[in-house]
């Protein structure tokens, strides 16, 4: 659902309080409407809000406070998960209802103080496939987008006592890569791109953790792919530790993104549609979605 601009309508109380919001609404439609302030009570700018649709579980609106902290979103009548968050602070999540021809009251969202999320216990942790996935997206004909992933890989993490001395390392099976359309798929394995019959791996070595302040790091490192070494930088965001899953295992986990440009690996296949707009664009956004387990306090063996 495309997300309304913000337009405000102050009411005859001067207080931040009391200020309304007021939106046209499409026919049938409803609205909500939020004001967010950091932990001292002063306007909280910039704070991402996602709302969900409850029934589906699809993203409904998406968008940031403005500079007074305030969000607004026109939905259709139903049931919705509301979440606001900002870096360094603790999440904000409600269920809302949303109800044709009304907008919920504006109220007021507190966001408190962040608790310290504890580091990983050092030692090893191995990545839990079932529990992991590793996720691309590239332009398609110059607007639409293509989604995959890759199915098969292994790896793990070294935590060391310095966090900053921590070591990462992945091996994805190039084969394994999927997009749903296997004459796309093929395609992908061919010459052309990965050349899975020459460069069956794509593998990324860590150098080191760089912290960024709260759960935000960057790991920097190396990624080999159809035979190209390249230094990359991920963007990484530490979600905590747990004790979960089946067996009550020790867990952590943590997502990952990085922006690769396909010619930095020699990947230069180019078809041009009659209007000169490229079929396959030339970036490639990269996003690790990652939960490992704590296994032992060996380093684990690099892949060959």
């Amino acid at each position: 659902m495309a997300l309304a601009l913000l337009r405000r309508r102050w009411l005859k109380s001067t207080s931040a309080a009391a200020a309304g919001l007021a939106l046209p609404l499409p026919p049938g439609a409803g609205a909500v409407a939020r004001e967010v302030v950091d932990p001292m009570g002063s306007p909280l700018a910039a704070a991402d809000a996602t709302v969900t649709a409850l029934d589906t579980h699809r993203v409904a609106a998406r968008g940031t406070t403005d500079p007074y902290g305030y969000f607004l979103a026109a939905l259709p009548p139903g049931r919705y998960s509301l979440l606001i968050s900002a870096q360094g602070l603790r999440p904000h999540r409600e269920t809302i209802e949303i109800v044709a021809g009304t907008s919920t009251p504006t109220e007021r969202v507190w966001l408190a103080p962040a608790e310290a999320l504890q580091l990983p216990t050092p030692g090893t942790w191995l990545f839990d496939p079932p529990h992991t996935a590793i996720r691309f997206i590239a332009k398609h004909v110059g607007m639409a987008h293509v989604h995959g992933r890759f199915e098969r890989f292994e790896g793990g993490i070294q935590i060391a006592q310095d966090m900053t001395d921590s070591r990462v390392h992945v091996r994805i099976d190039a084969s394994s890569i999927n997009t749903g359309n296997t004459t796309r798929d093929n395609h992908l394995r061919s010459a052309d791109f990965l050349d899975v019959e020459r460069f069956p791996h794509i593998d990324f070595t860590s150098a080191r953790f760089a912290y960024r302040g709260g759960s935000k790091w960057t790991l920097l490192g190396s990624l080999t792919m159809h035979g190209v070494s390249r230094s990359v930088s991920l963007d990484t965001t530490y979600l905590g530790t747990v004790n979960g899953g089946y067996g009550q295992e020790l867990r952590c986990a943590a997502l990952a993104t990085a922006e690769l440009h396909r010619e930095d690996y020699t990947l230069n296949w180019r078809s041009m549609l009659a209007r000169g707009i490229a079929v396959v664009g030339p970036t490639v956004q990269l996003e690790l979605d990652v939960q490992a387990m704590y296994r032992t306090h060996d380093t684990p063996t690099p892949p060959e």
